[in-house]
């Protein structure tokens, strides 16, 4: 049972594939689910906790310098390789915004569970994803300003409610439950990234779906724009970890840190500050990044 769950892990990539594409030719079915983003993000974080102890965050907290290197590398590059990209690919104004946008967005939500498949530093991508999230708050408007020359309002208070319920309670949850009671689940560990695996899969699925009109009208310079934004934060994060000295399992988390953002919140300032125009970049990306992601992590993990 263990071996069949550790293949099918192992086929996430195929999966991704599979589910974007029965999304996209029958997208109602998964558009009528968009409720369950949340919940699903939920699961799979508890699922993570269940692997950690407190330990593993005591260990992080004593050695900050990957913290502070991985959320400089990600707020210094990625808002300049969405600026360069765009200016290189001669994108409009709106996708410039977009793309630009993205990159001064904090790391996404889902990092954490590609970092997790990717046997990457779990306690390390958690405490990235919650410090960039809260220093966005400043810095995603500053550098947005800074490259397109317009301040952008972050929604402080709901980023951080976000934040608490998606990551940090049923994390805390998790690791609660396997500090006191893991023998417990010892069982059904190996099960866990299976469950991650169907999780993300449905996630995809569903924001295919909810996006689908948009990317069928969507030019493929966009979509390269994206594309080239999302693997150049994946390499630069992992090689100026790697030129720093860090261990594998570091540079792997920097790398999907850096590479996969808060997608879904630059869609949303997009559309309320900006235009419909401007969000499509982050809803090319919330689909990419995620694709991108799992094909990582399945090579990591063979690895």
């Amino acid at each position: 049972m263990h071996r069949l769950a550790e293949r099918m892990t192992s086929l996430f990539p195929l999966w991704a594939l599979l589910g974007l594409a029965v999304s996209y030719f029958w997208p109602q079915p998964f558009v009528d689910l968009q409720g369950a983003i949340i919940p699903l993000l939920g699961l799979i974080m508890l699922g993570m906790g269940l692997t950690l102890t407190w330990d593993n965050f005591v260990q992080v907290l004593k050695s900050l310098r990957p913290v502070a290197g991985g959320i400089f590398v990600q707020f210094s590059l990625m808002p300049f390789l969405g600026w360069l990209i765009a200016g290189l690919l001669h994108l409009d104004q709106a996708l410039t915004t977009g793309l630009v946008l993205v990159g001064a967005c904090p790391g996404g939500t889902a990092s954490n569970v590609i970092c997790y498949l990717a046997r990457g530093d779990v306690a390390l991508s958690i405490t990235l994803t919650t410090c960039s999230t809260v220093l966005a708050v400043v810095l995603t408007p500053l550098l947005t300003w800074f490259y397109i020359g317009q301040a952008v309002p972050v929604p402080v208070l709901k980023m951080l409610v976000s934040i608490f319920k998606i990551v940090l309670l049923p994390v805390g949850t998790g690791v609660l439950l396997n500090t006191f009671w893991g023998r417990h689940f010892e069982k059904m560990r190996p099960l866990f990234p299976l469950v991650s695996v169907v999780s993300i899969v449905f996630i995809i699925a569903i924001v295919v779906a909810l996006n689908r009109q948009n990317l069928s009208v969507i030019g493929w310079s966009a979509a390269l724009a994206v594309m080239l934004h999302n693997l150049a934060g994946l390499a630069g994060g992992y090689w100026v970890a790697r030129l720093i000295g860090w261990n594998e399992r570091i540079c792997r988390t920097i790398a999907i840190e850096v590479g996969m953002q808060n997608s879904g919140l630059g869609v949303a300032l997009a559309i309320q500050y900006f235009s419909s125009a401007a969000a499509l970049p982050g809803a090319i990306f919330s689909i990419w990044h995620n694709l991108s992601g799992s094909i990582l992590a399945a090579f990591w993990r063979r690895r």
